[in-house]
């Protein structure tokens, strides 16, 4: 029996880790850390609205067996890069020095492909440095997960974000062989997939698109 803690229960992908580990038995607790509440009541759920930025504070109720970050932002809602920056990167390396310090052995966090720190792109290039920082910990468990564009319907609306899920509809069938791993990606895949990490052995830290469907449909088997 396991005690999970969900970093962005709030967002796409965290609000479905959310529902996924409250109904799996193998989970005993959820705790949730979030700058405001995810609206869900359940007698496995813990939830704390705190200040993100200084996730520190709240390093007495960081105790747990693994935690899922799925925090992130976009251009279009966080246009400063400096904010930009403390949200895509300063909360997970806090999050993983905070696992270090509270002997949490699992760390699983949403990055993005193409995440590289010598990106030309600042967005890949911030991601790219989230990565190494983190596995910077040497966390026993430390998965990096890098989807592509992220299909499914945000609470807020995104027009670009919208017109590229439209093309990416109608060339993912043309994306296969190398090219498959840009095709797009549902959420409740990388949910899945995460959590399905969490419950068994794989190798590698960084896991591209491709890779994070064919780990869910691992999920899906068992």
């Amino acid at each position: 029996m396991k005690t999970a803690i969900i970093l962005g229960a709030t967002g796409l992908v965290g609000g479905l880790v959310l529902q996924l580990l409250l109904e799996d038995d193998r989970y005993e607790k959820v705790i949730v850390f979030s700058r405001r509440s995810c609206g869900v009541k359940h007698a496995k759920l813990e939830e704390y609205i705190v200040d993100l930025f200084n996730l520190e504070v709240s390093s007495g109720r960081f105790k747990a067996d693994v935690v899922f970050c799925c925090v992130g932002t976009t251009k279009a809602k966080t246009p400063d890069q400096d904010m930009y920056t403390k949200v895509d990167y300063g909360i997970p390396v806090m999050a993983a020095q905070m696992c270090k310090r509270s002997n949490i052995n699992t760390f699983i966090v949403v990055s993005a492909l193409g995440a590289h720190v010598n990106s030309s792109v600042f967005y890949s290039r911030l991601k790219g440095d989230m990565e190494r920082d983190v596995l910077a910990q040497k966390i026993e468990n430390t998965f990096l997960l890098q989807p592509s564009l992220i299909a499914g319907n945000r609470e807020e609306k995104r027009l670009g974000e919208s017109l590229a899920k439209w093309v990416m509809r109608v060339i993912n069938p043309l994306l296969i062989g190398k090219l498959k791993k840009y095709q797009s990606i549902e959420p409740e895949t990388i949910a899945r997939a995460m959590v399905w990490l969490d419950n068994n052995i794989y190798k590698e830290n960084r896991i591209p698109s491709d890779k994070i469907k064919s780990i869910a449909n691992l999920n899906d088997r068992n």
